[in-house]
């Protein structure tokens, strides 16, 4: 694994899968300043291999609940192909993360981070986002970001049944402790649409009609997007919108996202037509 040593949009990672590879993506960030002065330091670390999880955690000093688990993908292409990108696409719950398995995160890894934070004399009031990823060695660390998780948190927060404003304030001032965090038994899937090329080159411009109404369930949340001189949505990104949708099962959800996805007018869209589909395989 080679890594952009600063911020780099969720795009500064390289999988190599040879030596050349991986001497190619340090020649780019440190010749080719491929991630500009992101990538003028670079990490070289393990490649770890198995299935990924979001677990977000909001924390108030040393209280913290976690919530409702998720599993993003990263790559730009079907079957986890191609480069990385900010996220292709999330689902939640991530079956994957079993009870069994959630309890041995939150103690292994949750809690002693909530815990050395803490003791490091670090007040902390926020949302903790903890990239896992599921070896056969058991659950690793991939990352920590504090803040919520993009598409992670289209598909985590619509599934709690409790005011998410009260949790968050609550978080704020201290007073996290007793909070009855709620979650719905639904499903819920994000499919991010794309413009051709990202994350590397791509057209921005480009107009976008959304369906009018949508359906009930689905929302169209916008992210690469702006207004022309006409008043015309367009493109101005490289992940454009993340189209969301709830069910009771995630067939039901994963079937009204990309109902909503093929009705999107835009001629540079691109997007996964895979997401969830391990979970669903495994159904």
């Amino acid at each position: 694994m080679v890594k952009a040593d600063g911020l780099a949009a969720g795009k500064g990672v390289i999988v190599a899968t040879d030596v050349a590879e991986a001497e190619t993506a340090v020649r780019d960030m440190l010749e080719g300043n491929k991630f500009g002065s992101s990538g003028s330091r670079v990490l070289i670390e393990d490649c770890l291999i198995g299935e990924e999880t979001s677990i977000l955690v909001v924390v108030s000093g040393r209280d913290y609940l976690i919530l409702p688990t998720s599993q993003d993908h990263k790559r730009i292409g079907e079957g986890d192909t191609g480069p990385n990108t900010g996220g292709m696409g999330t689902y939640s719950p991530a079956d994957v993360v079993t009870p069994e398995l959630l309890s041995e995160i939150e103690s292994k890894i949750v809690r002693p981070s909530v815990e050395g934070i803490a003791d490091e004399g670090i007040d902390f009031r926020g949302t903790l986002f903890i990239g896992i990823m599921l070896t056969a060695e058991g659950p690793s660390v991939l990352e920590y970001n504090t803040r919520f998780g993009d598409p992670e948190t289209q598909v985590v927060l619509p599934r709690l049944g409790c005011d998410v404003l009260e949790l968050l304030w609550r978080a704020s001032q201290g007073n996290l402790a007793g909070f009855d965090l709620q979650v719905q038994p639904t499903h819920a899937m994000c499919v991010v649409i794309a413009a051709q090329g990202y994350p590397e080159s791509y057209p921005k411009g480009d107009a976008i009609t959304l369906p009018n109404p949508l359906p009930t369930g689905v929302s169209v949340i916008q992210a690469g997007t702006a207004t022309n001189a006409a008043g015309q949505l367009v493109t101005a990104g490289g992940r454009v919108l993340g189209v969301t949708a709830m069910g009771d099962t995630l067939v039901a959800a994963a079937a009204s996202a990309y109902a909503v996805c093929d009705q999107i007018e835009c001629s540079s869209k691109v997007f996964r037509r895979d997401i969830g589909a391990r979970q669903l395989n495994r159904a």
